[in-house]
């Protein structure tokens, strides 16, 4: 049976990353969006392999708590399959995916999240954001550490407290059942949209009176002509009482052939989840030994902090040295250049302008710093000199050294005499 509403999933590699390692699915009731990590033939082997686990939760279920068991057991099961993937190709080892799924049933919704991928509801047109991310920037803001704007631009942004990978055989992942009813839009996407398209775009969009198809599009696009720094994937669910419009789809690494070859998923039943909703389910059928303490242990978060400490440390330290190698060389350019002018000298007009004076230095001034000092006045009167070089005294002739200016002034004193003839 598949349950009401109109759905829609779309991938998009960006336009920075070589490969997309995203993947999406939109099926009878479940929903889900997976973002993978790990490098170039890392990430898209974990999402599509944690997908492909997960979508066989596609199937119908009593109530809603019985949905997020079935979701929480697929997940662990597929967390086991990615820990088996690197036994089988140690070069997958570090590789990780996040997820986000929801499942319909009735009039709720069961809701499994680990990671930074994001789930939102647009309800009479408000948008909330159902999902809080596992970040350690997340973590920052909701101790009061930093705020929302600064998790924004923070450098350890992009640092996950959870997710599924070979780091942690028995992940903790949030589950939660909402109601949802006949008019809700259900988003489910990668950190690639909501981390470059901004809350309020992302709330006129969904308000549109477009199909999913049309809004998924749209959401992508506004991501590209932002840059898309990373691979963007969204998956659109319009809550109604019709029958789901669409084919299943599958999007991003999920709906291509892997790069390696994995092993067939040890089946892990979802009945025990079913019959016991309220135990958390675990990856017991992998049989594989205790790999060490999660991303998420106390020890971690406090070495995280202390290793941000120290950067902001070192690079107070590396801005105060650079700054005093920046004043000690002004000083220094200061200096040498002041002893240069002192090698310099020029005839000109003594301060009561009657007489011909030597100066040493240049005729200028660096602020209220004269570069210049009377050297030796020459008792020249100006009044004797003819009125072309008494001019050129005013505006200061220029001497390569006390010898060129003393020729100078000998030049000159021969003139105040021819004067007085």
């Amino acid at each position: 049976m598949t349950v009401g509403g109109k759905s829609a999933a779309l991938s998009h590699v960006g336009r920075v990353r070589s490969n997309n390692q995203d993947s999406g699915y939109a099926g009878n009731s479940l929903f889900v969006v997976a973002d993978g990590m790990g490098g170039h033939a890392g990430g898209d082997v974990a999402s599509a392999v944690a997908l492909r686990r997960i979508i066989e939760a596609d199937i119908d279920y009593p109530t809603a708590q019985d949905a997020a068991a079935a979701l929480q057991t697929a997940i662990i099961a597929a967390n086991g399959q990615l820990t088996e993937a690197v036994f089988e190709h140690p070069e997958l080892t570090g590789m990780g995916t996040t997820v986000d799924a929801l499942v319909r049933v009735g009039d709720e919704v069961a809701i499994a999240h680990i990671g930074d991928s994001r789930i939102y509801l647009l309800r009479d047109g408000e948008l909330s954001q159902i999902t809080t991310d596992h970040t350690f920037v997340q973590r920052l803001v909701d101790a009061g550490r930093i705020t929302e704007e600064e998790a924004l631009v923070h450098p350890r942004r992009s640092v996950l407290m959870r997710v599924l990978g070979d780091v942690d055989q028995s992940p903790e992942v949030d589950t939660i059942v909402l109601g949802t009813q006949p008019g809700d839009r259900w988003l489910l996407c990668s950190d690639g949209l909501s981390g470059v398209v901004d809350r309020e775009l992302l709330r006129a969009t969904l308000m549109a009176d477009l199909s999913p198809a049309e809004v998924a599009d749209r959401l992508v696009r506004y991501t590209l002509d932002r840059g898309a720094p990373d691979n963007v994937t969204v998956v659109i669910y319009d809550v109604s009482t019709e029958s789901v419009e669409g084919d299943v789809q599958t999007v991003g690494s999920a709906a291509k052939p892997l790069a390696f070859e994995i092993s067939a998923p040890r089946r892990t039943s979802i009945l025990p989840a079913l019959r016991l909703p309220g135990t958390r389910a675990t990856a017991a059928a992998t049989q594989l030994p205790p790999v060490p303490a999660g991303v998420e242990s106390d020890e971690f978060y406090g070495e995280l902090l202390e290793e941000d400490a120290r950067r902001i440390r070192r690079r107070r330290l590396t801005w105060g040295v650079g700054a005093m190698v920046v004043l000690l060389a002004l000083l220094l350019a200061a200096v040498i250049g002041y002893s240069w002018t002192q090698s310099r000298y020029f005839v000109g007009q003594s301060p009561d302008r009657s007489t011909v004076t030597i100066y040493q230095g240049v005729p200028q001034d660096l602020g209220f710093i004269s570069l210049s000092h009377e050297y030796r006045d020459t008792d020249i009167k100006l009044s004797k000199l003819p009125e072309y070089d008494r001019n050129l005294v005013r505006q200061n002739v220029p001497a390569d050294s006390l010898d060129d200016a003393d020729a100078i002034v000998n030049r000159l004193r021969q003139l105040s005499k021819e004067g007085d003839q």
